[in-house]
Protein backbone atom coordinates (compact mmCIF):
# COMPACT_ATOMS: atom_id res chain seq x y z
CA UNK A 1 0.00 0.00 0.00
CA UNK A 2 1.15 3.18 -1.16
CA UNK A 3 1.65 6.35 1.75
CA UNK A 4 -1.14 8.33 1.66
CA UNK A 5 -1.24 11.79 0.29
CA UNK A 6 -1.10 15.10 2.24
CA UNK A 7 -2.30 18.56 1.12
CA UNK A 8 0.78 20.05 -0.79
CA UNK A 9 1.71 16.96 -2.34
CA UNK A 10 1.62 17.55 -5.74
CA UNK A 11 -0.68 15.07 -7.58
CA UNK A 12 0.24 11.97 -8.97
CA UNK A 13 0.30 12.56 -12.74
CA UNK A 14 -2.21 10.28 -14.80
CA UNK A 15 -3.69 9.43 -17.80
CA UNK A 16 -6.84 6.82 -17.79
CA UNK A 17 -9.08 6.24 -20.41
CA UNK A 18 -12.99 7.67 -19.99
CA UNK A 19 -15.78 5.59 -20.44
CA UNK A 20 -15.64 6.35 -24.12
CA UNK A 21 -11.93 5.17 -24.39
CA UNK A 22 -10.47 8.19 -25.18
CA UNK A 23 -7.36 9.38 -22.81
CA UNK A 24 -7.72 12.06 -19.89
CA UNK A 25 -4.87 13.40 -18.02
CA UNK A 26 -4.58 15.11 -14.77
CA UNK A 27 -2.58 17.39 -16.96
CA UNK A 28 -5.62 18.35 -19.33
CA UNK A 29 -6.80 20.21 -15.78
CA UNK A 30 -3.26 22.20 -16.04
CA UNK A 31 -4.72 25.82 -14.53
CA UNK A 32 -8.27 24.48 -13.33
CA UNK A 33 -9.36 22.66 -10.07
CA UNK A 34 -10.42 19.40 -10.06
CA UNK A 35 -11.72 17.15 -7.99
CA UNK A 36 -10.49 13.78 -8.43
CA UNK A 37 -12.60 11.04 -6.60
CA UNK A 38 -11.89 7.39 -6.17
CA UNK A 39 -15.34 4.83 -5.77
CA UNK A 40 -15.09 0.94 -5.54
CA UNK A 41 -17.49 0.05 -8.63
CA UNK A 42 -19.49 1.25 -11.47
CA UNK A 43 -23.36 0.18 -11.12
CA UNK A 44 -23.50 -0.28 -7.08
CA UNK A 45 -25.42 1.04 -5.26
CA UNK A 46 -23.31 3.65 -2.89
CA UNK A 47 -20.98 4.37 -6.03
CA UNK A 48 -24.28 5.17 -7.57
CA UNK A 49 -25.20 7.61 -5.13
CA UNK A 50 -22.15 9.23 -4.54
CA UNK A 51 -21.63 9.68 -8.72
CA UNK A 52 -25.49 11.16 -9.14
CA UNK A 53 -24.67 13.41 -5.80
CA UNK A 54 -21.25 14.72 -7.84
CA UNK A 55 -23.68 15.19 -11.59
CA UNK A 56 -26.15 17.05 -9.35
CA UNK A 57 -24.09 19.25 -8.12
CA UNK A 58 -21.81 19.68 -10.69
CA UNK A 59 -22.84 22.83 -11.95
CA UNK A 60 -22.15 24.07 -8.66
CA UNK A 61 -18.76 22.90 -8.96
CA UNK A 62 -18.26 24.07 -12.34
CA UNK A 63 -19.43 27.45 -11.55
CA UNK A 64 -16.48 27.99 -8.45
CA UNK A 65 -14.16 26.51 -10.88
CA UNK A 66 -13.93 23.26 -10.10
CA UNK A 67 -13.88 20.36 -12.72
CA UNK A 68 -15.07 16.82 -11.67
CA UNK A 69 -13.10 13.24 -12.29
CA UNK A 70 -14.30 9.99 -11.04
CA UNK A 71 -12.02 6.85 -11.11
CA UNK A 72 -12.36 3.10 -10.69
CA UNK A 73 -10.94 -0.27 -11.68
CA UNK A 74 -13.68 -0.54 -14.62
CA UNK A 75 -13.12 -0.85 -17.98
CA UNK A 76 -14.32 1.42 -20.50
CA UNK A 77 -17.81 -0.31 -21.56
CA UNK A 78 -18.94 -0.53 -17.61
CA UNK A 79 -18.07 2.77 -17.59
CA UNK A 80 -19.96 3.50 -20.40
CA UNK A 81 -22.86 1.64 -19.11
CA UNK A 82 -22.91 3.01 -15.72
CA UNK A 83 -22.98 6.64 -17.10
CA UNK A 84 -25.48 5.92 -19.83
CA UNK A 85 -28.03 4.27 -17.27
CA UNK A 86 -27.48 7.04 -14.16
CA UNK A 87 -27.20 10.11 -16.50
CA UNK A 88 -24.26 11.01 -15.42
CA UNK A 89 -22.74 13.81 -16.16
CA UNK A 90 -19.78 13.35 -13.89
CA UNK A 91 -15.99 12.46 -16.41
CA UNK A 92 -15.76 9.11 -15.18
CA UNK A 93 -12.14 7.39 -16.33
CA UNK A 94 -11.15 3.37 -15.82
CA UNK A 95 -7.82 2.47 -14.03
CA UNK A 96 -8.14 -1.47 -14.17
CA UNK A 97 -4.30 -2.09 -13.80
CA UNK A 98 -5.04 0.14 -10.24
CA UNK A 99 -1.59 2.47 -10.60
CA UNK A 100 -3.08 5.44 -10.16
CA UNK A 101 -5.28 4.55 -7.79
CA UNK A 102 -1.91 3.10 -5.54
CA UNK A 103 -0.45 6.25 -6.66
CA UNK A 104 -2.92 8.15 -4.84
CA UNK A 105 -3.05 5.53 -1.61
CA UNK A 106 -6.52 5.13 -2.53
CA UNK A 107 -6.19 1.11 -3.10
CA UNK A 108 -5.02 -1.07 0.00
CA UNK A 109 -6.16 -2.69 2.89
CA UNK A 110 -9.44 -1.59 4.59
CA UNK A 111 -11.94 -3.05 7.23
CA UNK A 112 -15.22 -4.38 5.43
CA UNK A 113 -17.75 -6.26 7.35
CA UNK A 114 -15.72 -6.86 9.66
CA UNK A 115 -12.84 -8.59 7.75
CA UNK A 116 -9.60 -6.79 6.33
CA UNK A 117 -9.60 -6.78 2.81
CA UNK A 118 -7.71 -5.34 -0.39
CA UNK A 119 -9.49 -2.67 -2.11
CA UNK A 120 -10.44 0.42 -3.62
CA UNK A 121 -10.42 2.89 -0.53
CA UNK A 122 -13.54 5.74 -1.18
CA UNK A 123 -11.31 8.53 -1.12
CA UNK A 124 -11.72 12.46 -2.66
CA UNK A 125 -8.50 14.30 -3.48
CA UNK A 126 -9.54 18.47 -4.27
CA UNK A 127 -6.43 19.47 -6.78
CA UNK A 128 -5.66 23.49 -6.95
CA UNK A 129 -4.91 24.70 -10.71
CA UNK A 130 -0.59 24.19 -10.22
CA UNK A 131 -1.43 20.38 -9.60
CA UNK A 132 -1.02 20.44 -5.68
CA UNK A 133 -3.32 18.74 -3.30
CA UNK A 134 -5.09 21.28 -1.46
CA UNK A 135 -7.65 18.19 0.01
CA UNK A 136 -6.74 14.58 0.70
CA UNK A 137 -9.85 13.00 2.16
CA UNK A 138 -9.79 9.09 2.77
CA UNK A 139 -12.68 6.96 3.73
CA UNK A 140 -15.06 8.88 2.68
CA UNK A 141 -18.85 8.24 2.83
CA UNK A 142 -20.72 7.44 -0.66
CA UNK A 143 -23.48 9.19 0.98
CA UNK A 144 -23.66 12.82 2.02
CA UNK A 145 -20.04 13.26 1.23
CA UNK A 146 -20.73 15.69 -1.77
CA UNK A 147 -22.58 17.78 0.74
CA UNK A 148 -19.85 18.15 2.87
CA UNK A 149 -17.16 18.41 0.64
CA UNK A 150 -19.22 21.65 -0.72
CA UNK A 151 -19.78 22.90 2.81
CA UNK A 152 -16.01 22.52 3.14
CA UNK A 153 -14.92 24.39 0.09
CA UNK A 154 -17.79 27.09 1.41
CA UNK A 155 -20.19 26.79 -1.95
CA UNK A 156 -22.57 26.09 -0.44
CA UNK A 157 -25.39 29.25 -0.75
CA UNK A 158 -26.01 29.66 2.74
Amino acid sequence: MSDRLQAGDTAPAFTLSDADGKPVSLSDYAGRKVIVYFYPAALTPGCTKQACDFTDNLDLLAGAGYDVLGVSPDKTEKLAKFRDKESLRVKLVGDPDKGTLEAYGAFGEKTMYGKTVKGVIRSTFVIDEQGKVERALYNVRATGHVAKLIKDLKLDAA
